[in-house]
């Protein structure tokens, strides 16, 4: 084992313990397995549901990257929602005419919109459940809800409430235990133990987290594409560079099919295209189609694939495989994607003398929101009643 050039930081630690904590979730998850059949099993059968992934930055693409996931599991309609935008419009987003699950993820439960969407989802529907994910049992969420008969609370291991600005372990391991609750395909325990020996070997492998295989010099922006899941996940992986550099590397998401619809013309010579390649058959054809086609353009300063299984299309050019990968589930590869950009974030962080754990001293952005009224709503606020 080669001797590990670290930085004292939370953020770096809290990349490297992360197959850690997937494992402590996994088991805290099996620990009330009952629990939760119980909850859940009886609401997912009533006729009509609905379920609705939310939570605010991170917290929310956790959400976009597990509805594709669980719509087809479940088979019920599950739709991602910010809680940013169920706050500023209830009405529009949260449906009254149907029970309704809503899965809320919060790193630390304190955030305004967090209780906000909570509290108006039930004047909104008196139908509606409450399955929290948290990383924090102190915060109000979970110090509020908790007990409620409509409300199941899954708090995590302490130490997956990352003290560094940006969610790493927390987003991961809130992913994993919603998988793991609704017993979604890349959720099981033995998935999660294969996905965490696989980061265990890619973090023992580079040991150097300072420094990442996909970081290239020049670049000022990083467009990452990813198909169905995976581009919740492409969400997270631009935010992650944005927060830690405070904007100084632009970064941009997308999926491989919506690419060619405008956002491709955001391509020059300055900038780098990650493609996270589907391990789905059927889509990763799709995937293939557009990392040819960039790689024949030409114009981008760097084309990088990164992907589980490999293929004779992904070698002809820059790519990273995910160790162990080839028969993940695409639920596992976001994860495991996601934190080859962790490290490419705080790498790039440190490259242009930023402190990770604080990008913004200045205090223009925060660990935890600040700044945001929330303003009482009722049937009556809104502009438009259903029929």
């Amino acid at each position: 084992m080669r001797e590990q050039n670290t930085v004292s930081c939370w953020t770096e630690q809290e990349i490297r313990h992360q197959p850690q904590m997937w494992l402590e979730t996994a088991s805290a998850i099996v620990a009330i397995r009952k629990q939760i059949d119980a909850f859940l099993t009886p609401l997912l059968s009533k006729s009509g549901m609905r379920v609705i992934l939310t939570g605010a930055g991170s917290s929310a693409f956790i959400g976009d990257s597990l509805a594709p996931i669980l719509a087809r599991l479940l088979k019920v309609p599950v739709s991602s929602v910010s809680t940013t935008d169920i706050v500023s419009d209830p009405a529009g987003f949260l449906p009254s005419y149907c029970p309704l699950l809503l899965v809320s993820f919060a790193r630390s439960g304190s955030s305004p919109e967090s209780i906000a969407a909570l509290t108006v989802a039930d004047q909104r529907n008196p139908d509606c459940h409450h399955l929290l994910v948290t990383c924090n049992p102190k915060g109000e969420l979970y110090q509020r809800y908790q007990g409620r008969q409509n409300v199941l609370a899954l708090p995590l291991p302490d130490k997956t409430c990352d003290r560094g600005f940006a969610m790493t372990s927390s987003m991961t391991s809130m992913l994993l235990a919603c998988l793991s609750a609704f017993g979604g395909e890349g959720g099981s325990l033995p998935a999660i133990q294969a996905l965490a020996q696989s980061v265990f070997s890619l973090i023992d492998t580079q040991q150097d987290l300072t420094r990442s295989p996909l970081q290239l010099g020049g670049v000022n922006r990083v467009i990452w594409l990813g198909s169905g899941s995976l581009q919740g996940i492409a969400h997270e992986c631009a935010l992650k560079l944005l927060e830690l550099t405070a904007g100084k590397t632009a970064a941009f998401y997308e999926s491989p099919v919506g690419f060619r619809h405008g956002p491709k013309s955001l391509v020059d010579k300055n900038t780098q295209v990650v493609v996270l390649i589907s391990n789905d058959p059927y889509t990763r054809r799709y995937d293939l189609d557009l990392l040819a086609e960039l790689r024949k353009d030409g114009v981008a300063a760097s084309i990088v694939a990164l992907a589980g299984a490999a293929a004779p299309e992904i070698e002809q050019g820059d790519h990273c495989y995910l160790p162990a990968a080839t028969d993940f589930s695409d639920g596992q590869l976001a994860v495991g994607f996601l934190v080859y950009a962790q490290i490419y974030a705080l790498s790039q962080s440190l490259l242009l003398g930023m402190t990770p754990d604080n990008p913004s001293p200045e205090g223009r952005v925060n660990r935890v929101v600040e700044g945001v009224n929330i303003y009482p709503w009722n049937e009556s606020n809104s502009p438009v009643s259903e029929e």
